[in-house]
């Protein structure tokens, strides 16, 4: 885990940076997304989230649902491209929960990729990148 002050970055999962969303690859070859802790803490309160239905197809970098927050209203991009196969029904009804676990259940969406494997490699992923990014991110939300 990368804990830049406030930010917690799980190593394991593969971050979007312009998206600030995370992808985890499931054993069945599948990708569960959601949204960074970064995401979560500029946004500060969520007001709601509407996701892409079941077998809506999405691109890297590219919306798969929008989200208000107290400070923000806009997409949230998908770090892979492919075919959503599940959403997180309990997220759109009770949008708090991805304050309160952004990596378990505050997923969004699952997705049956099309390319991952040059997909995810386009991500930041190692402790190296997820440092600078958070870092980077801190130093946005001190100039705010």
């Amino acid at each position: 885990m990368v804990n830049i002050d406030e930010f917690n970055l799980p190593e394991e999962l593969y971050y979007l940076e312009e998206g600030r969303s995370w992808a985890k690859v499931e054993s069945d070859g599948k990708v569960r997304v959601g949204l960074s802790d970064i995401a979560v803490k500029l946004a500060a309160e969520i007001i709601y989230i509407r996701l892409k239905p079941k077998g809506a197809n999405v691109e890297q970098g590219k919306g798969f649902g929008t989200m208000e927050s107290a400070k923000w209203v806009g997409p949230l991009k998908s770090p892979v491209s492919g075919t959503i196969v599940e959403t997180n029904d309990v997220l759109t009804k009770n949008p708090s929960i991805i304050v309160k676990d952004p990596y378990g259940e505050g997923w969004a969406v699952i997705i049956q990729p099309k390319n991952p494997e040059n997909e995810l490699d386009s991500l930041l992923h190692t402790p190296e990148q997820l440092t600078a990014w958070a870092t980077r991110e801190k130093a946005n939300l001190q100039k705010k």
